[in-house]
């Protein structure tokens, strides 16, 4: 069984610090939370930018910001959202992923819909080729967000037609709320659905991200947690900190008997160039 990579999701696009005090804003703030998960054993940083109120950025400039004070701390691979989910009606889709531009290691991939809760999640497969298409002019790995299986099938049809190479990365978002919900029998389903060369993680939203994540290791995929999925670390304790939530997933897997990947391990499991 590989080594098991962390990906810790500091902050996302929607979950305020009315929920959490602890959910990090400000390039700074993000930078310091992305260090001290790294620290903790995370090997994946993935980030959305925030304006100065919290609410979701597209500006280029923040997201350079955010990937440049990361950097200078610690050598984590960084993951930045281009979900267009929230962006404004006055802004081009591309705009979702202005900040490729800036290569990071990884962006999130969509190229499938669903109802994200009350709103709805449009990924149609022409917006999919252009931002498949931006990826590979800047040298980025597409995780492929996996809300239902219908989008592994979207992705295995982009993949015969040459616009993801292998080893194809997909990331199974279990629990929210339009999308399959969060139990091991739809993961395992999940799992049996992809091509066999691939790699794959999953994450869980709110009190069933630890089942996941438990199930998930045993599996042999790779885990996320962080304060994007679950602002609580048990139940009405709030977690202090992104960090928190990766230690426990350290000495979890640690446990069951599997090793944490490193920053360099992770890039050789999911064939991402330094």
């Amino acid at each position: 069984m590989q080594k098991l990579i962390i990906t810790v999701a500091v902050n996302g696009g929607i979950t305020s610090r009315q929920k959490n005090p602890n959910v990090p804003y400000s390039p700074d703030e993000i930078a310091e939370a992305v260090y001290q998960s790294w620290n903790a054993g995370a090997s994946i940083a993935h980030i959305h930018a925030r304006d100065a109120d919290g609410n979701p950025s597209y500006n280029a400039i923040t997201y350079k910001e955010i990937i440049d004070k990361i950097r200078a701390k610690c050598e984590i691979l960084i993951n930045l959202s281009t979900s267009g989910l929230n962006l404004p009606a006055d802004l081009e889709k591309k705009e979702a992923w202005n900040h490729l531009v800036h290569k990071p290691d990884i962006a999130s991939f969509n190229c499938g819909s669903v109802n994200h809760g009350d709103k709805p999640f449009i990924n149609p497969p022409k917006l999919a080729q252009e931002l498949a298409n931006d990826l590979k002019k800047y040298g980025v790995k597409p995780e492929i967000e996996v809300y239902h299986t219908g989008v592994i099938g979207e992705a295995i049809t982009l993949a015969n037609r040459g616009y993801i190479t292998d080893p194809m990365y997909f990331a199974f978002a279990l629990g929210i709320r339009g999308g399959t919900s969060a139990t091991c029998k739809n993961l395992l389903h999940m799992v049996e659905s992809i091509p066999q060369n691939s790699v794959w993680s999953a994450l869980a939203i709110g009190k069933t991200q630890l089942s996941i994540n438990t199930h998930t290791i045993l599996l042999g995929g790779h885990v996320r947690t962080g304060l994007e999925d679950n602002v609580y670390y048990k139940h009405n304790h709030l977690a202090s900190s992104n960090a928190q939530l990766v230690e426990r997933i350290v000495r979890l897997s640690q446990e069951l008997g599997r090793d944490i990947a490193s920053v360099n391990e992770s890039r050789a499991i999911l064939n991402i160039q330094s």
